[in-house]
């Protein structure tokens, strides 16, 4: 190990999120619930019934797709933000990521669809 790799302490395995992305949707979660959007029995409901479904996958790698289906789900239900809006917001960060230019930041303002 060279000295700039970060080692986990005795006991630890890797890390607990894969992807950037999947730290924000905990972290989207952890405040929306700080908030009072929803409490916890709420929300252990919601993404119960997403990891639960057959398509999910055995070995539990698809986890947070899971974890972003409920949370999207909940804000709908709470009418916070309904599945059109979500997916708009969605195809509009897509369309900023495919039109920067490797190595900067994404900004939604990038996205060529927003008719400037």
């Amino acid at each position: 190990m060279s000295r700039h790799e970060a080692k986990l302490p005795d006991g630890f395995e890797d890390p607990v999120f894969a992807e950037p992305w999947q730290a924000e949707a905990f972290a989207m979660t952890v405040a929306l619930h700080d908030k009072g959007l929803f409490s916890w029995s709420e929300w252990a409901d919601a993404l119960s019934g997403e990891v639960k479904k057959p398509d999910a996958a055995s070995d539990g790698h698809d986890y947070y797709e899971h974890w972003l289906v409920a949370l999207e789900k909940l804000l709908s239900a709470k009418g916070v933000a309904g599945k059109g809006e979500v997916d708009a917001l969605a195809a509009a960060w897509e369309r900023a990521a495919h039109a920067t230019p490797h190595g900067k930041p994404i900004l939604l303002e990038n996205d060529p669809g927003l008719g400037r």
